[in-house]
């Protein structure tokens, strides 16, 4: 039985993932100032509340302070990253010179960044403007027209903008340079685009799964590199029907493994050096041609970050090609909902679903989405039945007398339990109309 909550108990807030100061600090101030009654006057209790929040204060600002600091070495790094791999360009360089050289913040970094290329490319000066003096707006300010002088401008000369001008054209564009420049029509990975809903669906026999071990969600985190989070894909996997019969491949230390079974345990990337001895073993390269023999696949996604990411770029001329190719990407919550979304593309045999971007929209009586001519709408929610979804016609009426390939007559009412299950009730409802037949009068 799950124990009441008590904000009081400085035991609530860790294991609620505070730390034991901050939950310490938070409840005190629950100690300090609980709830008035309910019969109180409104305005004592809203009081109350004002005076909790101040005195729980600092723990949000020093959270905000963590979460600023980690958005910032996130961004950093992920420049760093393109660097490391060709793929950054000037701005991106003259981020990380902002940064090194003149002690900036990432915002900072950014506005020395685009001074600096501003004044290269022959542009017209423009810093971000200064709001009533706000002391964030005057330093982002001073950053930017610290890359413009560097970059060569001069406020002060009349014709500052014409010289620049005349001078940008002729200066070279840097020769393009790729560590593992891909062969002719194979495209790396790293550059394949997220997963989307517009692709048809596939059965899943067809269906190519490329996942990085620590993207199992099988490894502790002290076999992930340095300890850093990773999204676990592989176990929203299994809840899927007729799943296993895709074709999955884990990228490890010791190169590539199937997935016919769970994974316990496989060796971890650590370092680059780790990526270039996989990339000069033949043995790792043959494993991959020998998992993708004789088999026919419509499209691909790839799971993996950093260094797998990596290795499967040294890799990419033994890959398939295929009519969709994607890759999950960016923070662990975007990477679990590109996965999701590639999972609702899977279809089981001999089912047939619609096919197309799901087009989403706000209207006055609550959450509409449209597919070809089939509008999914939220009814409300009926006292004792749960809340409804009405999939309609373009001209209003229920879509009555749909039936899909099994033979199931689809209904155009929908009732869900909980609220949260409405996106998606509303998509898969959309999908089964979209790839069913209408039954003819005479049926």
């Amino acid at each position: 039985m799950m124990s009441a909550f008590d904000p009081a108990d400085p035991q609530t807030w860790v294991a609620r993932g505070r730390r034991p100061d901050h939950a310490a600090i938070m409840a005190r101030a629950w100690q300090t100032f609980p709830d008035l009654p309910n019969d109180a006057p409104a305005a004592q209790r809203m009081a109350r509340t004002r005076e909790r929040v101040q005195a729980m204060r600092p723990v949000m600002e020093a959270i905000q302070a963590e979460q600023e600091r980690q958005r910032q070495a996130r961004n950093f790094a992920f420049t760093q990253e393109r660097i490391a791999r060709s793929e950054g360009d000037e701005r991106d360089a003259a981020i990380l010179r902002g940064r090194d050289n003149h002690g900036y913040d990432w915002d900072a970094s950014v506005q020395f960044a685009y001074g600096l290329y501003a004044a290269r490319a022959g542009w017209i000066c423009r810093p971000p403007e200064v709001r009533n003096g706000n002391p964030a707006d005057i330093r982002l300010r001073a950053a930017y027209m610290t890359g413009f002088d560097q970059g060569g401008g001069d406020t002060d000369d009349l014709f500052d903008v014409a010289r620049r001008a005349l001078v940008a054209p002729e200066r070279p564009a840097p020769a393009p340079r790729l560590k593992n420049p891909p062969d002719r029509a194979r495209p790396l990975p790293s550059t394949w685009p997220k997963p989307s809903d517009t692709p048809r669906p596939t059965t899943w026999r067809r269906r190519l799964l490329i996942i990085g071990a620590p993207e199992t969600g099988m490894l502790s985190k002290t076999e992930i590199n340095g300890g850093l989070a990773h999204a676990a894909l592989l176990p929203l996997l299994r809840d899927r029907p007729e799943a296993d019969q895709a074709t999955i491949i884990v990228v490890c230390a010791g190169g590539f493994l199937p997935v016919t079974e769970p994974v316990v345990r496989v060796a971890a990337l650590r370092t680059a050096g780790d990526v270039e001895r996989l990339t000069a073993n033949p043995a790792p390269a043959a494993a991959l041609a020998a998992l993708l023999a004789g088999r026919d696949f419509d499209e691909i996604l790839v799971a993996a970050q950093g260094l797998y990411l990596d290795a499967l770029d040294a890799h990419a001329k033994l890959l398939p090609l295929c009519r969709v190719m994607e890759r999950t990407r960016n923070s662990l919550i975007q990477q679990k909902a590109h996965f999701r979304i590639w999972l609702d593309r899977g279809v089981r045999s001999g089912e047939t679903l619609g096919a197309g971007h799901i087009r989403w929209g706000k209207v006055a009586n609550g959450l509409t989405a449209r597919l070809g001519e089939f509008t999914a709408r939220y009814a409300g929610k009926e006292q004792g039945r749960g809340h409804r979804i009405l999939v309609e016609l373009p001209n209003g009426d229920p879509a009555n007398g749909f039936m899909t390939v099994r033979g199931d007559l689809l209904q155009p009412e929908i009732l869900i339990t909980n609220q949260k299950h409405l996106r998606p009730s509303m998509a898969a409802g959309l999908r089964a109309f979209g790839g069913a037949t209408r039954l003819s009068p005479a049926s």
